[in-house]
Order: C-alpha cells, then sequence, then structure tokens
C-alpha cells in the first residue's frame, strides 16, 4: 500500500530551512505550497523546487498562478497573464468575425494562456497551479470578481476546458475550484463564513453545473469554504454530502479532492463550534476530501504546522481517520509525467512562441 500523505504545508522563505527539510519529510505530508515570499527570481525558484524534490520526489509543489492579480510570480521573464473575465468578455465581442467569432476567439486564448501558464511554471520545478476557477461571475462577491471567466456556466465550462487542455499540452493537471461555487455570495470566506441560502435545485442548474460537464477533464477540485444550509449545515469542504453523494455521486468526478485553506475563517468553525487546524484536517478527510491544505503558517517557526503534523498523526494512531490508498493514488496522478522544459529553450519554443501571441 502505497502511503497517504494528505498534509499541503508551505515553505517560510526562499530557500529550505532545516525545519522545512524536518517538516517534508514526514509522511503525512505531500506537498507545499508556493507564495510570493517564496520567489526572488527564476533561478532562486528552481533551486527552491530542485531543493524539494530533493527531500522526496513525490512531493507535490503547487501554487496559485490564475492570472489577474492571482498571479504569484510576475518578474524575470514570467508573462503576465490577463484576470480570466478577460476571457470571458472576449468571448462577447464577435466584431466583423461574425456570429460565434468571439467565442472562437475566446477559446484559443484561454487554451494559450493555459499552455503559457503551465511551461512556464513548470520550466521552474512546480508541479500544479489551482486553477481554473469555475465560479459563477455574479458582479458581488469580495474575493472572486475578476477571477471569474463569465456569468453562463455554460461559458465557463468551455473557456475551463480550453484552459485545461492548454495546461494538458505543458505537462501540468489542474484543479477546478471552489466547488459547489463561490460566486454567489459577497462574504469573502478568508475573513467570514459565507452562507449561501439558495437550493440545492439552484446550484446544480448554475454553479455546480460545470462540475458535471467537465468530469472527464478535471483532474482536481477545491471545494468552497462556504455553507448551503439547504444542502448541509457544514461548509462544502467538510460536507461528506457534497463531497461524496453529489459531487462523485450525482456528478461523476473521480479525481483528487484538496480542502481549501485550514487557516480561512471559513474553516475554523464547524457545528456551531471553534475548531482547531487538526480538527478541521480531521473532518475534511473524513468528509471526503484527498488533501488538506495549512497556508502562510510557517512563518514565525511555524508551530501552528508541527501542531497539525503531531495532531493528524495522533489521530491516525487513535482511529479519528483512516489513510486511503485511493488518495495516496489520486495525489500522485497529479505529478507531471513528462520531463519539464528548460526556460531557455521554452522561450524559442515555436508553440509556446505562437501562444504568446495568443494571451490577451
Amino acid at each position: 500500500m502505497t502511503q497517504h500523505a494528505p498534509l499541503i504545508i508551505d515553505v517560510a522563505g526562499l530557500s529550505l530551512s532545516k525545519l522545512d527539510r524536518r517538516r517534508l519529510q514526514h509522511p503525512l505530508v505531500g506537498g507545499l505550497t508556493l507564495f510570493a515570499r517564496n520567489w526572488q527570481d527564476r533561478a532562486q525558484l528552481t533551486q527552491l523546487c530542485r531543493d524539494i524534490k530533493k527531500v522526496r520526489r513525490d512531493l507535490l509543489i503547487c501554487v496559485d498562478h490564475e492570472g489577474g492579480h492571482v498571479q504569484r510570480f510576475k518578474t524575470d521573464g514570467f508573462t503576465h497573464l490577463p484576470p480570466m473575465r478577460a476571457l470571458g468578455e472576449m468571448w462577447l465581442h464577435d466584431g466583423k468575425g461574425g456570429p460565434g467569432s468571439g467565442a472562437l476567439q475566446a477559446t484559443n486564448a484561454a487554451t494559450a494562456c493555459g499552455f503559457v501558464l503551465g511551461a512556464e511554471l513548470r520550466a521552474c520545478g512546480v508541479d500544479l497551479s489551482f486553477t481554473p476557477v469555475l465560479d459563477l461571475d455574479y458582479g458581488e462577491s469580495s474575493v472572486i470578481g475578476s477571477r471569474a471567466l463569465h456569468r453562463d456556466p455554460r461559458v465557463v465550462s468551455l473557456l475551463a476546458k480550453s484552459l485545461m487542455h492548454g495546461l494538458l499540452q505543458s505537462g501540468m493537471a489542474n484543479c477546478g475550484k471552489h466547488f459547489p461555487g463561490h460566486g454567489f455570495v459577497k462574504a469573502d470566506s478568508h475573513t467570514d463564513i459565507p452562507v449561501d441560502q439558495r437550493s440545492l435545485k439552484a446550484i446544480l442548474a448554475q454553479d455546480a453545473a460545470p462540475y458535471g460537464w467537465l468530469n472527464t477533464t478535471l483532474c482536481s477540485v477545491m471545494p468552497a469554504h462556504v455553507i448551503y444550509p439547504k444542502v448541509d449545515a457544514r461548509p462544502a469542504g467538510f460536507s461528506s454530502k457534497w463531497l461524496n453523494d453529489i459531487l462523485r455521486g450525482q456528478l461523476g468526478f473521480a479525481g483528487a479532492i484538496f480542502s481549501d485553506d485550514l487557516s480561512m475563517a471559513g474553516a475554523r468553525r464547524l457545528d456551531g463550534q471553534e475548531v482547531s487546524y487538526t480538527g478541521a484536517a480531521v473532518a475534511a478527510l473524513n468528509a471526503g476530501c484527498d488533501m488538506v491544505l495549512l497556508c502562510n503558517q510557517s512563518l514565525d517557526g511555524g508551530l501552528a504546522v508541527d501542531e497539525l503534523i503531531d495532531g493528524l498523526t495522533e489521530a491516525q494512531l487513535k482511529g479519528g481517520w483512516q489513510p486511503l490508498e485511493a488518495s495516496a493514488e489520486r495525489r500522485r496522478a497529479l505529478l507531471p509525467r513528462t520531463p519539464a522544459p528548460v526556460w531557455d529553450d521554452l522561450m524559442v519554443q515555436q508553440d509556446y512562441m505562437h501562444a504568446l501571441t495568443l494571451v490577451p
């Protein structure tokens, strides 16, 4: 049996400390998420990723690198990718090309964005970006905003599929977020506990529809820290009904499920009670998540990271959660299967240079 390593943590700086290496060696740690603080330039990022893989080859190196204002690396040659809303706006502009020309241009641009995004990250050693955002653009959300592709779930699905095709061309997997949809609520789950009062029927017909339409294309999914009380009293990422019954059972998704960041306000209160990081992690894993994220907690010594590692170890020994071989396989399936390009070679690669001309 392959060891299930569900924890995705972070590191404090530009290089690995002895403490970072010790944490990454722990058998319950399966990867890490990088942030802007981990970036100085391409040479430094590439060395950091090499050092991580020297600790363990199977560690999954992740980043939130969507485009627009959610793009961790923006200098030293990285292409400035547009906010995803720009692709949705392109869809609507047919101009002199006739009906449908805007849609064709937008899907082509989405594929180019996905390829450039994935290829540049992979050339520096990053395995996975948490993209695309599948939330619908209702124009009200304080945290989604221009990160959303469009209001229409059909347009979102087609543009996201094109973006994921580009990621696939680069050798990178994908992650659709935030299931079943974060775009309708105004509150930001980083600082609040958003509540969406709509019915399951309404959510399935709109926000969750892309997850069913894309179930053969999505490699992984990240649920929202949003409560949908007409479906479950717990946020979606802690709800077996949402993850097992609806996402996997009804919508046919078979890939990996990541929790969103457990340090967010939307993850810290379950069933009316404040929970620890360990409590939140155990609840997410038992609800159907394969991996759980704890972000921005390695700073100032990283006591919270160590407490989570120790707490989850103890919970496993006491039978509070059980590692699943299927979860281990789903995590490993997200690792790239083709050699990463060398940056200088990528810069003169014909497919890459063509894709750059299509990025809005």
